[in-house]
């Protein structure tokens, strides 16, 4: 057992000092005490259960829900020097037979196993003989089912700890939870008393923007090539848009792969593999994907649809920059997204173990969520900001590093537009939706509203001379400051709430704020301040030990590993060593060919 947490750290991750909430864990973990981690994609949660696991005697099993953060995982705790392994569906019989020997004879320090693993009687037989001193439950909100990734498998992770002869100390492992769900994994896994540790959710190193694009394919397009050769991901919400979209990219010129539930196993896991290792540079993919993939160079997320809820968006764009590297999250937003939204709400699986009321809590649930996701895509405050305020975090009205911040607003009086909208919704019986109630105020002789005889109403053409547009924003910050809601799937109705009376009579007014100008982005600095040449070396000599290696590059080291080499120039094993991510297994392995296209280059 190493007696030095600080010496583990160096040693196998290259890292002189602990981030924000990481030494808590580890410090509790190690003295014998559950712990519950809420910490941000990217903000090294991996690092809190796997130096305990290295620092105590016996064996760590990490429960985790995805082949693929399994096999990334073991990858690069191997190269780390660090005797790893993973047991699930990837492996065929002789191959899984031969590891769980492996496994029996201590072999390995960690083992990483799919939750459906657990119920497999020869696992259960090695898991009752051996000294496991540790489970570290990754991606724990899936125990929960109000989460938004709820997997049955997780429930019966607390029975498989009751049959161990001794009870390990348990780690649970999350990057969002709200309350209900926070409350469900301490319960479900049935943590003692445990050290809770919740770091705060902000990511500064991404950019968070909203657009909404007359044309969404020609965007994407633009977005893409702008950020020629680097790596991203296109989140779309459904299996079709998926196709079109690949395809889309493909027919231009793009090297993009798809992933969706209805390819067959082994294209997934090809279409995964060809991302992962940079032979494709777009993963275009519904949320089937990404829930614990370690790819830490991806460097844009952009949301064809927009997600169903806050919690799914932030998990989802969170898949860029885990590096540290500066990295952009941008959803392409269209009030079409909101309809597929609350078509999948109300068609969602029946869960047989609730009861009428509980279904109806979960839709009820749902559709609120939705209304935030809305909100979002519409506001003109911070983005940031009102993400995090949403998780509970302490934010600035300010971030400077959101499409919001960066736009110059204007604060407009709307109230007799307000007054106009209002009394519309009302006079046609509050039975229609956006487009309608847009139509009768611009004095539409649609044949739609005269067969419902709306041109006879006395709204009908009062606001003929502001554009469609102009009409449905204020109609959206309407509902977004709560004068109207939403009603029903596929084409909601619009209807007023009680605080819009005040506005009829004429006893409150509306302000909203309106975009005026968009200021030019700063460049990014973290990777363009460095020496583009000598990072394009580096990134070769990185390449090359990949292809060897058969893993990743980012597994050998991160971009953000490469820069800093490219800002220290270490042309000793000393000062190598001194590179943030280089510990004395990578010296030992990559250090001298790294070193010497340093040294190189500073002749």
């Amino acid at each position: 057992m190493i007696a030095d947490k600080f010496e583990v750290l160096k040693r196998y991750f290259g890292y002189s000092a602990f981030r924000s909430g990481q030494e808590k864990l580890v410090d509790s973990l190690l003295a014998g005490q559950d712990v519950l981690g809420i910490m941000p994609t990217g903000a090294g949660k991996s690092l809190c259960y796997q130096i305990p696991a290295i620092m105590m005697d016996g064996i760590t099993l990490v429960i985790s829900p995805l082949i693929s953060l399994m096999k990334d995982q073991v990858n690069a705790l191997v190269q780390q020097g660090v005797s790893a392994a993973y047991l699930n569906r990837s492996l065929n019989e002789a191959q899984y037979r031969k590891a769980l020997a492996n496994a029996v004879n201590g072999k390995y320090k960690i083992i990483y196993v799919a939750p459906e693993r657990l119920e497999s009687g020869s696992f259960l037989r090695f898991a009752m003989n051996a000294e496991i001193s540790m489970i570290a439950v990754d991606e724990a909100h899936c125990v929960s089912q109000w989460g938004q990734d709820f997997r049955p498998s997780y429930l019966n992770i607390d029975s498989f700890i009751s049959k161990l002869d001794r009870r390990p100390v348990t780690g649970a492992f999350t990057a969002t939870a709200t309350k209900e769900v926070k409350n469900d994994i301490i319960r479900l896994l049935d943590l003692k008393a445990p050290v809770e540790v919740t770091t705060g959710f902000d990511r500064p190193n991404l950019f968070f923007s909203v657009l909404r694009p007359q044309n969404k394919s020609a965007k994407l397009l633009g977005l893409i090539r702008e950020r020629n050769g680097q790596s991203g991901i296109v989140y779309c919400s459904t299996r079709k848009k998926v196709e079109e979209v690949c395809g889309l990219l493909n027919n231009s010129g793009i090297s993009a792969t798809r992933y969706h539930a209805g390819l067959t196993d082994e294209e997934r896991v090809k279409n995964q593999d060809d991302f992962v290792y940079d032979r494709k540079t777009v993963m275009v993919a519904t949320n089937a994907f990404g829930m614990g993939i370690d790819k830490s160079d991806v460097r844009f997320v952009i949301h064809y649809n927009m997600p169903k809820n806050i919690e799914s968006y932030y998990q989802e764009a969170g898949r860029a920059g885990r590096d540290g590297v500066d990295a952009d999250c941008i959803l392409l937003y269209a009030k079409a997204d909101v309809n597929t939204c609350r078509y999948f709400i109300e068609n969602i699986d029946d869960n047989e173990e609730l009861s009428a009321e509980q279904k109806e809590f979960f839709r009820k649930r749902e559709e609120e969520r939705l209304r935030q996701m809305v909100f979002y895509c519409t506001t003109s405050a911070c983005l940031r900001g009102y993400m995090l305020k949403y998780f509970g975090d302490r934010a600035k009205d300010c971030c400077g590093k959101c499409s919001n911040c960066l736009t110059e607003f204007e604060t407009v009086d709307v109230t007799v537009e307000a007054q106009k909208i209002l009394s519309c919704i009302i006079r046609t019986g509050q039975n229609y939706g956006v487009k309608m109630i847009t139509d009768v105020l611009r004095g539409s002789s649609s044949e739609r509203i005269t067969r419902a005889r709306l041109d006879r109403q006395s709204t009908f053409g009062i606001m003929k001379d502001l554009s469609v547009a102009g009409i449905k924003y204020i109609i959206e910050k309407l509902e977004e400051q709560g004068y109207i809601i939403s009603v029903g799937a596929g084409m909601p109705i619009l209807r007023v709430t009680e605080m819009s009376y005040p506005i009829l009579r004429g006893n409150a007014s509306v302000k909203i704020r309106k975009a005026r100008h968009l200021r030019s982005r700063a460049p990014k600095t973290e990777l363009r301040a460095v020496d583009p040449e000598l990072f394009d070396a580096l990134k070769a000599v990185r390449t090359q030990f990949a292809k060897k290696k058969g893993v990743p590059a980012f597994v050998i080291f991160s971009d953000a590993t490469l820069a800093d080499m490219c800002l220290v120039m270490p042309t000793t094993e000393k000062e190598f060593l001194s590179v943030s991510g280089v510990g004395a297994n990578k010296l030992e392995k990559y250090g001298e060919a790294f070193l010497r296209v340093i040294r190189e280059y500073k002749k």
